[in-house]
């Protein structure tokens, strides 16, 4: 439901002159903040952003590019920042879509897009580079870089500080398909251990959350003066870690989903003054609406279509990059030879040079070749961390391939599938038992559906397995 005319501008004080009361918000903006944004935009530029609170925020999603599909409704509405982005009209049940499970696409908020522009007009990606996501959960962001970073086969390390939302990382990242991954949990602070290691540093700082009232109002009831200056020291923290490890000549990406100078123009002005980092300007048609500010670019929900965001690019100069990576062996998993890989054979693209490594509990990872040194040198430096593409797992002398395989890009195009319908690629998500057509092979077989691969099941003569992970599994209740 929208509201529009008197209703939007309709603004009520509380009776201790707490909070202003703003229609239909569930929860009041505190004063401070409209006092905040008052200085920011003026009187008129503030009644036009309380308007914008009382509208449904736009719903937009970005294509896979390495999974194109044909989708059922056209997709006409384009995000100007970036080129596989969309608006939708409305907000769909993305549980239901199977081509959202398969990793078509990654519902992502409109102007964290914006990372495309900025990273376009400042990086040569011609060449492979190393690129990390200091703050990467739930992955959005990641998806993102490693698009840019995927046709010279550049490495994304993807950082998650909380151990607890790596999971929701992991599962995103494996539905994007890209093997030259590796996914870590550790403090900011770990990686200074990596001076002068990484070409792009990408840092999407925890915030007080001002861009996201509309969206989210725990947001709002969280929020305080002091709340802001806790996030811009815990954000000076995090930044001062990112410098350390990127190279001279890199890119630091800065951002934030808040409005206020303390989080966003303050600590660039911080990074100016205390390290060797220069501002990039980036050039913006107007008709987008992203204002240019002192250190970076602000979104206003009043002036585009999307949420409030904050976005600062920086360049390092000075001193060596540091390309001295590790050598020896991993510390917990041993390499496979190439004698131990029969069970591999088919089920790979050829495309690149991997590794094979099998973990204690017997699990298969292949890493790129290209970037073995980088992997043995995080493995020296971090404690927690994932690598590349897990392939499946020996029990005895079976392989049991692995459901990031199944969404993978090395998978080969010529592993036996099944294409099902939209009703039975739902059943199989729901990790139900579902009737095969007629002379479907026994064995391992994808479950296909529009072209992509949702996972595998195993046929037998008198019946199958479905091998969905269990947290993976739908669990909406289906009306057929």
């Amino acid at each position: 439901m929208r509201f529009t005319g008197f209703l939007a501008f309709l603004r009520l004080q509380c009776t201790h002159g707490d909070f202003f009361i703003l229609f239909p918000m569930k929860l009041p903006l505190p004063t401070a903040f409209i006092d905040q944004m008052r200085l920011l935009l003026g009187a008129d530029g503030l009644d036009e952003f309380t308007t914008a609170l009382q509208l449904d925020p736009p719903v937009s999603i970005r294509l896979n590019q390495g999974k194109p599909v044909d989708f059922e409704q056209e997709l006409s509405d384009r995000v100007p920042w970036h080129p596989y982005g969309f608006y939708l009209p409305e907000r769909p049940v993305f549980t239901l879509d199977p081509l959202f499970h398969a990793g078509a696409y990654y519902v992502q908020e409109a102007s964290s897009m914006f990372l495309y522009e900025a990273l376009k007009q400042t990086v040569d990606f011609s060449k492979p580079l190393k690129a990390l996501d200091l703050c990467a959960a739930p992955g959005g962001k990641s998806t993102l870089i490693a698009d840019l970073l995927a046709p010279q086969g550049g490495l994304l390390v993807a950082n998650e500080t909380i151990r607890s939302r790596t999971g929701a990382l992991r599962e995103n990242l494996e539905k994007w398909g890209y093997p030259n991954i590796a996914i870590t949990s550790a403090e900011s602070e770990a990686f200074e251990a990596l001076e002068g290691f990484f070409d792009i540093v990408v840092v999407d700082a925890p915030c007080s959350g001002e861009g996201l009232f509309r969206k989210d109002e725990e947001a709002v009831g969280e929020w305080s003066p002091s709340h802001v200056e806790l996030c811009s020291a815990r954000q000076k923290r995090i930044l001062s870690a990112a410098v350390s490890c990127l190279a001279p000549g890199g890119i630091l990406v800065f951002s934030t989903c808040t409005y206020n100078s303390s989080e966003n123009s303050e600590n660039v002005q911080w990074l100016e003054q205390n390290f060797s980092l220069e501002p990039q300007t980036l050039e913006l048609p107007a008709e987008w609406g992203i204002e240019s500010i002192k250190g970076g670019y602000q979104f206003f929900p009043h002036r585009l279509r999307g949420e409030g965001f904050f976005l600062s690019v920086l360049r390092k100069s000075g001193g060596q990059s540091n390309r001295n990576n590790a050598s020896g062996n991993f510390k917990s998993i041993t390499s496979l030879s190439k004698s131990q890989l029969p069970f591999l054979q088919g089920k790979l693209t050829g495309n690149f040079e991997a590794g094979y490594y099998q973990t204690s509990s017997g699990e298969i990872l292949m890493l790129p070749q290209q970037w073995l040194s980088v992997y043995l040198t995080l493995d020296k430096v971090l404690k927690i961390k994932w690598f590349g593409t897990l392939i499946g797992e020996l029990k005895g002398r079976d392989f049991i391939p692995s459901h990031s395989l199944a969404l993978s890009r090395v998978a080969s195009l010529d592993l036996p599938a099944v294409d099902v319908d939209k009703h039975t690629a739902l059943r199989f998500l729901k990790k139900d038992i579902f009737e095969l057509p007629a002379g479907i092979p026994n064995g391992w077989l994808l479950v296909r559906y529009n072209g992509l691969n949702l996972g595998w099941i195993k046929a037998m003569p008198n019946r199958m397995n479905n091998y969905l992970p269990q947290e993976r599994r739908i669990r909406m209740d289906l009306q057929f």
